[in-house]
C-alpha cells in the first residue's frame, strides 16, 4: 500500500490522518535515496511485483529518436503508435480490477454500463526531466520548508520542493503550486459542455500562460511572482471579448492570487477579489470551479488534508491519441462520456490525498480526493463529494509528455457530473489548426494584469 522502503513507510505512517506544518528538512538518508532507489523526483525506481508497472527507465529527454515531430504548435505525435490494449475494463468485469479503480471510475461504469469502458495499454516510464530540474529538486530536499500554516513554501524554484513528502501539505504543494509545466503556453482551445441529451454548449478560449521561474535551466528562490495567465473568451458569442487575467505567488496567505476581469459590455477592467475556490470558472456553464482547473489549484486552506496512502491505479497516461488532429468532435463527444476508444489508461503508482471541508468554511465540495502520479507529481484523477458526503463529480486530466518543453503537458480535462449526466471536455485542440505552442520566448509580465487586459479589450 505505502511502499517497501521502511523510511518512507515510517514517514507516511506519522501523517496518515493528520497534517503537520513546520517540520525539519528531509532526513539525510532520504535525500541520499534520490537518484538511487528513488528517481531524482522521488518516485520509486523499481517496478511492481508482477511487472505491470515497469521500472523507471527515463530513456528519453525531448523527442525520442523514432518520432518525427515537426515542432511546437503541431499536434502531439504518439511514440507508441502500434500498441494495442492489453485488456479492456467494462462494467461486466470491473470487480476484477476494483482495487485499482477510483470511486469515480466505478460510478461511471455503473452509470453507463453498456458504453463506458477503459482500454488498458502497456505502462511506460520512459520520459525524464532535465538535469536542472533534478538539481533543484535535490537542493529542495534539504532546504525547502512550509511556512504560514502550510500556505507558503520557502525553497528553490525549477524543481519539486518535497520529493520525499512528510506531510499532506507538502504533498499538496507538490501537486498544485509546483507542477513542472512549460514556462510559456499559448493556444486556442474548445470547451464542450455535453448535456445528457447529447446537445453541446460550446466555448472557445485563447490562453496565454507565463511561468518565468520554469524557464529551462533556471533555478531561483521562491520570491515574487510565480506565474501569470490571460484568457480571452472567443465563444460563446454572448461572452466574446471577456478577458480574465491574473498572477500567482508562492504564499497563498501573505500574497494571495490577484485577478482582474475585462467586461466588453462596459469596457472596464475590475479586480476580482478572492478569485478562486468554488467560484464558477468563466465559460464553463457552472460545471467547473476555479480551483479544480487541472484538478486542484490555489489555496488549500478550506480543507483538512490527509494522506490516505500510495496505491496502484489505472490512470490516463501517454494520452497522445486523444489530441490527434484526425479526431473529429462529432466522433469524440457522444452523450454521457467521451468516446472511450480515444482514451489510453496505464497502471501506475499514485499518491491518494484527501481533503475534508473544515468546520466554519464553505465550498461546493465537502470532500475531495486527488490521485497524484508518483513520477511527475501531477494530479491525474479527482473525486469530488457534495456536503452530504455523496460522490457528485469525477474528473481527470489527460497529460502527455511534450517533446519541446521536456515536461508533461496538461491536455484535455474531463469533468463528469454524475447527477446531471453531463460532462465538460475542456481544452480540446483536435479541430484547431495549431496544437499547444510551448516554451516560445516573447512573453513578459507586462503582457498580463489589468493594463494588458485593457489593451487586449480595446
Amino acid at each position: 500500500m505505502i511502499g517497501t522502503h521502511q523510511s518512507r513507510g515510517r514517514a507516511l505512517a506519522m501523517f496518515l490522518g493528520c497534517c503537520a506544518v513546520g517540520l525539519a528538512n528531509a532526513a539525510p538518508q532520504d535525500v541520499a535515496r534520490l537518484g538511487t532507489d528513488l528517481t531524482c523526483m522521488g518516485a520509486q525506481k523499481a517496478g511492481n511485483a508482477d511487472g505491470s508497472i515497469p521500472a523507471f527507465s527515463g530513456q528519453w529527454l525531448g523527442v525520442p529518436p523514432h518520432v518525427d515531430f515537426k515542432g511546437t504548435g503541431n499536434h502531439p505525435v504518439d511514440p507508441y503508435p502500434d500498441e494495442k490494449p492489453l485488456f479492456v475494463i467494462t462494467a461486466q468485469n470491473m470487480e476484477q480490477y476494483g482495487d485499482a479503480l477510483s470511486d469515480g471510475q466505478k460510478a461511471l461504469f455503473k452509470l453507463y454500463p453498456s458504453t463506458y469502458k477503459m482500454p488498458v495499454y502497456p505502462s511506460h516510464r520512459d520520459f525524464r526531466f532535465d538535469d536542472s530540474v533534478c538539481q533543484a529538486t535535490h537542493e529542495n530536499a534539504s532546504v525547502a520548508r512550509l511556512v504560514d500554516d502550510g500556505e507558503g513554501v520557502v525553497g528553490k524554484t525549477g524543481g519539486t520542493p518535497f520529493p520525499v513528502p512528510r506531510s499532506c501539505l507538502e504533498l499538496l504543494k507538490n501537486a498544485s503550486t509546483f507542477t513542472l509545466r512549460a514556462w510559456t503556453e499559448e493556444y486556442t482551445s474548445d470547451n464542450a459542455y455535453v448535456l445528457k441529451n447529447g446537445n453541446i454548449n460550446w466555448g472557445r478560449v485563447h490562453s496565454r500562460n507565463l511561468a518565468p521561474v520554469l524557464q529551462p535551466g533556471k533555478i531561483g528562490d521562491t520570491t515574487g511572482n510565480s506565474s501569470f495567465y490571460l484568457n480571452e473568451t472567443l465563444l460563446p458569442q454572448r461572452d466574446k471579448g471577456e478577458i480574465n487575467t491574473g498572477t500567482e505567488f508562492w504564499n497563498d496567505k501573505t500574497e494571495p492570487r490577484q485577478a482582474w476581469r475585462y467586461d466588453p459590455g462596459t469596457r472596464r477592467v475590475r479586480q476580482s477579489p478572492g478569485y478562486g475556490f468554488d467560484m464558477s470558472f468563466p465559460g464553463s456553464g457552472g460545471s467547473l470551479t476555479v480551483d479544480e482547473v487541472r484538478l486542484f489549484n490555489g489555496s488549500g486552506q478550506r480543507y483538512d488534508w490527509k494522506i490516505v496512502g500510495k496505491r496502484e491505479m489505472f490512470i490516463p497516461y501517454n494520452t497522445y491519441r486523444l489530441h490527434a488532429a484526425n479526431l473529429k468532435y462529432a466522433d469524440l463527444l457522444p452523450p454521457g462520456h467521451i468516446n472511450p476508444d480515444a482514451m489510453r489508461y496505464e497502471r501506475h503508482r499514485v499518491w491518494e490525498l484527501e481533503g475534508t471541508l473544515k468546520p466554519g468554511y464553505r465550498h461546493l465540495y465537502g470532500k475531495r480526493k486527488l490521485y497524484i502520479d508518483e513520477d511527475t507529481w501531477f494530479p491525474i484523477l479527482a473525486d469530488n463529494y457534495d456536503n452530504r458526503g455523496e460522490l457528485w463529480r469525477t474528473s481527470m486530466v489527460n497529460y502527455f509528455y511534450a517533446y519541446e518543453s521536456q515536461r508533461p503537458q496538461a491536455g484535455v480535462g474531463l469533468y463528469y457530473d454524475l447527477n446531471a449526466g453531463s460532462y465538460l471536455a475542456f481544452n480540446l485542440i483536435n479541430e484547431q489548426r495549431n496544437g499547444y505552442l510551448l516554451n516560445r520566448p516573447g512573453f513578459s509580465p507586462r503582457d498580463f494584469g489589468p493594463e494588458a487586459a485593457r489593451r487586449f479589450g480595446q
